[in-house]
């Protein structure tokens, strides 16, 4: 196979393209060997007290990694986690970190520095650094401006050690909650993991610091919610779900490095696949930074997927479909594939151009000219200030999600609390796979956590300083042993209340309950936590049950039969404040679900983005609903919508959709709400999700303040796959509706795009449009004096059929009136011309006859014309209809007046 074949430029001609001359320069002094070895990472010290962070890790490095000078002779691309694999002191750290980098310049024959890399999805993944809630919490959030703010605070802490690299963010999109690594992900919504997972890349990005998006792609879509299992995701879902939020992290957040995912899709494996690597991430996109290999990514090519007969057939088809550097070590890119490249298998201008991405992006980081002669400060490292305390904090609170609440929450001054379960008095219990405290310390016994963290019971004694508050454990998370549960049911039969603490523990493959490669075949609560919280709800006593987990998990029996539940993802240093801080009312709630609640394993998977087959069906026997929606959350506060509105009457399919949403705090506290703005393509030549998130915000307002969000949702945001794979905006109308969840409605109207042939979801130029007639649904809205409402009845009855035929005539459909005992007098209906149906109707005999009796009736204080508003969605009609007579329905075409 020829460079010319594989779509690369020829060995000759590789130095063309957007490097500077100083690149060019140094990549044509470099020997062969030279060259791998910026192409590969060292893993210092990996295996050398027995720890196992990575898949097949002692298979892959042996007892211990090769000595550093005897490695890095001929150069380095990567350090691989200098902070992360074992306990060190930041200042310790940060002297061997450059230590390594001067041996790098003084004895290595270009001096060339190396790019350092940790891992830093909830935190720097380092000792005694602050460790935020996990990607679950994120999402929970709906706050990508804070997750920015909390990426940025990352990426300082790592610039203050000399890192330059995060191994974040996890971009998988949830598909199957059995799946271990759930508690890295943000969401199972493509469009919220997307802008939080771009916020992310902002925020770590502007310290400086390259961000990695991984697993691309399809990683979260393994059969069975097994890790490593095959992906059997077709394009189209690979498209319109998968891709999306590594689209807007390379496009809208300019991400600098994307991580292959170990998943074998259809049969290909992400390492092997270059129309994934290179035609769409380079090639469509335009993403011109680094591809590196997940742990081993590349060897496995040959040790697991057996698609490579051999380490360099592996490091062959690595580079070949676009991988430019190999960690966390040299497994296939140093002495197998020098050996291919002499002997001519391998082409020397593949690895020219993976040898000119890696000196770029050390020449963009300033490692070119970097000596590191000065001594770094003496001055102590503070990886856990009190304003990244601060920001932790914050986001632990916002990302508490209240399920259920029959009145008991917020706790008022209860004399005696009991608090029972296998999370109420475990700091682990807090944190997720990737924090350093479950990640690496289960592996040191005996080293402290480096951070001060509360317990749930802790924080609980602290928030109900007047309690009475009594403890027991009950059982573990994840054995069978019973002995612990009549204590604990002994402890909530004294007590006002009880607070049950169950959930998971994090661990690496097996060690825990979630976490990468501890997948479970069920989601019912491990071990016999269901049967402590049944028991404890048994004695009467109402139970507030907490979870701590990293998925969600099949609770449905507790939803029903606890006093209140709170759900929290793994929340991280400060989540246990949070979590009193909700119970006592010290903080108002305001996190909603990122995943829909499943109703059993059996359902899995499940998305609310499914299709009408994909929901409830009479042929079948499964219910697939959910226990609690995608969105869902309440609070201590209740919020209306008094009122949507359109901008526009259509759109095209290339323009944007401008939404103005009317919000108002009900409550008698302050609260935040998240908006939620939702569409369903009405029809597709595909068959399209029954609901789809659109647009979100988060709000906060005072008791009685109402605002306006404004929402602007590209077209796009409606793209997906054709029969032909292709990747438009099909012309139509889109119903849209604002609510409190994806299956909660407060405002809905229908909404057309400009009729035309499809565009392209990114299109180059503006396609043609066919001019289309517009379509709106009216909303008028008049008041009656309440003397004269029964008069208007009579008038209304006697009028009423003839109007009627007259208006579908005209061209007006589906009218409904609500007429409410105040007289607020509310009309809906659909019109595809308004200016010519309203013109039409003038004519009608009926109609002057019409106004006439409404003009005796009312005199000058009658509705007039000006009061019937257009709008492209109706007022929030809930509110509305709550206030109408009781009983009265006009759900019917032309049901008249209730």
């Amino acid at each position: 196979m020829t460079d010319t074949d594989l779509g690369v430029v020829r060995p000759d001609r590789t130095t063309d393209g957007p490097w500077s001359d100083r690149v060019v320069a140094l990549l044509q002094q470099m020997t062969l060997r030279e060259k791998l070895a910026q192409l590969v990472g060292l893993w210092v010290g990996a295996g050398a007290d027995g720890e196992v962070v990575a898949p097949l890790q002692d298979a892959m490095i042996g007892e211990q990694a090769p000595p550093f000078e005897e490695f890095a002779g001929e150069g380095l691309g990567h350090l691989t986690r200098m902070f992360g694999t074992r306990p060190v002191e930041p200042e310790a750290g940060r002297r061997a970190l450059r230590d390594a980098q001067r041996w790098l310049v003084a004895n290595t024959r270009l001096g060339i520095p190396a790019i350092a890399h940790e891992e830093c999805l909830t935190g720097l993944a380092a000792w005694r650094a602050t460790t935020f809630p996990t990607p679950l919490a994120w999402g929970a959030s709906f706050d990508a401006e804070l997750v920015e703010r909390m990426g940025a605070a990352i990426g300082t802490s790592m610039a203050d050690l000399g890192v330059h690299q995060g191994l974040a963010p996890v971009l998988d999109v949830i598909q199957d909650p059995r799946w271990g690594r759930v508690d890295e992900c943000i969401s199972e919504d493509p469009y919220v993991v997307g802008t939080i997972g771009t916020a992310y890349v902002r925020g770590l990005q502007s310290a400086g610091i390259i961000a990695t998006l991984k697993h691309f792609v399809g990683y979260s879509s393994s059969r069975a919610g097994r890790n490593l299992a095959p992906v059997h995701a077709g394009p189209r879902e690979l498209a319109d779900l998968l891709l999306p939020p590594f689209e807007m992290a390379v496009l809208d957040g300019g991400a600098r490095s994307v991580m292959h995912s170990y998943a074998e899709v259809d049969g290909v494996p992400a390492a092997a696949d270059r129309t994934l690597l290179t035609a769409l991430l380079r090639e469509q996109w335009g993403f011109d930074g680094t591809v590196v290999a997940d742990y081993f990514g590349v060897a496995f090519l040959h040790t697991l997927h057996a698609v490579a007969s051999d380490l360099a057939d592996a490091a062959r088809q690595a580079l070949e479909a676009g991988v430019d550097i190999e960690l966390p070590t040299g497994n296939a890119f140093l002495e197998p594939l020098a050996a291919a490249v002499e002997c001519g298998e391998v082409s020397s201008g593949l690895v020219d151009l993976a040898v000119l991405r890696v000196l770029t992006q050390k020449e963009d980081l300033g490692l070119l000219d970097a000596d590191f002669g000065a001594e770094p400060p003496r001055t102590r490292i503070d990886l856990d200030p009190a304003e990244h305390r601060a920001l932790a904090a914050r986001l632990a609170e916002e990302s508490v999600v209240l399920l259920t609440n029959d009145g008991v929450l917020p706790l008022r001054e209860p004399a005696r609390v009991a608090v029972v379960g296998p999370n109420a008095d475990r700091p682990e219990a807090l944190f997720g796979c990737y924090s350093f405290v479950n990640h690496v310390l289960p592996q040191h016994p005996g080293t402290e956590l480096g951070i001060d963290v509360a317990t749930v019971l802790g924080a609980l004694r602290g928030e109900l300083a007047g309690a009475e508050v009594t403890y027991a454990r009950g059982c573990e998370v994840d054995d069978d042993v019973r002995d612990g549960i009549a204590a604990a049911v002994d402890a909530a039969r004294g007590a006002d209340v009880a607070v049950v603490v169950v959930g998971d523990q994090a661990g690496l493959f097996g060690r825990g309950t979630v976490g990468e490669g501890c997948d479970r075949d069920s989601l019912e609560l491990p071990g016999v936590q269901r049967e402590l919280v049944e028991a404890v709800v048994a004695t009467g006593t109402p139970v507030v049950l907490v979870l701590l987990t990293g998925r969600p998990y099949a609770i449905g029996w507790a939803v029903e039969g606890c006093a209140a539940v709170v759900q929290a993802f793994f929340p991280g240093e400060e989540g246990a404040s949070a979590i009193a801080g909700v119970l006592s009312g010290r903080v108002n709630p305001s996190g909603r679900l990122p995943v829909s609640l499943p109703n059993s394993a059996g359902t899995q998977p499940y998305s609310y983005l499914h299709p009408p087959l994909g929901g409830a069906s009479s042929v079948s026997s499964v219910a697939t609903a959910p226990v609690l929606p995608f969105g869902h959350g309440l609070g201590y506060t209740t919020f209306s919508y008094p009122g949507l509105v359109l901008r526009e009457s259509e759109v095209p399919t290339d323009g944007t959709i401008h939404v103005a949403v009317d919000v108002r705090n009900d409550g008698d506290r302050a609260g935040a709400e998240v908006v939620q703005l939702y569409g369903h393509d009405v029809v597709g030549s595909v068959t399209r999700p029954v609901a789809q998130l659109l647009a979100y915000a988060r709000v906060e307002l005072a008791p009685g303040e109402q605002a306006t969000v404004h929402l602007a949702v590209p077209a796009t945001r409606l793209a997906f796959s054709d029969r032909s794979l292709r990747r438009v905006v099909e012309p139509g109308a889109v119903d849209v509706w604002v609510g409190r969840s994806c299956v909660t409605a407060r405002c809905r109207g229908r909404h057309p795009r400009r009729a035309g042939r499809p565009a392209p979801a990114r299109p180059r130029a503006p396609p043609t449009r066919r001019p289309g007639g517009p379509m709106a649904r009216v909303c008028f809205l008049s008041r009656i004096r309440p003397d004269r409402v029964d008069a208007y009845r009579e008038r209304h009855a006697a009028v009423w059929p003839e109007m009627l035929a007259a208006l579908r005539e005209t061209g007006w459909r589906d009218y409904t009136l609500h007429l409410a005992p105040d007289g607020l007098l509310v009309g809906v209906v659909d019109v595809d011309d308004f200016d010519a149906a309203r013109e039409a109707m003038a004519a009608r005999e009926v109609n002057a006859r019409w106004q006439a009796q409404m003009a005796e009736l009312f005199g000058s204080d009658g509705p007039p014309d000006e009061g019937f508003v257009v709008l492209e969605c109706v007022f929030d009609l809930d509110a509305q209809l709550a206030a109408a007579d009781e009983g009265a329905a006009a759900g019917e075409d032309g049901a008249g007046l209730d």
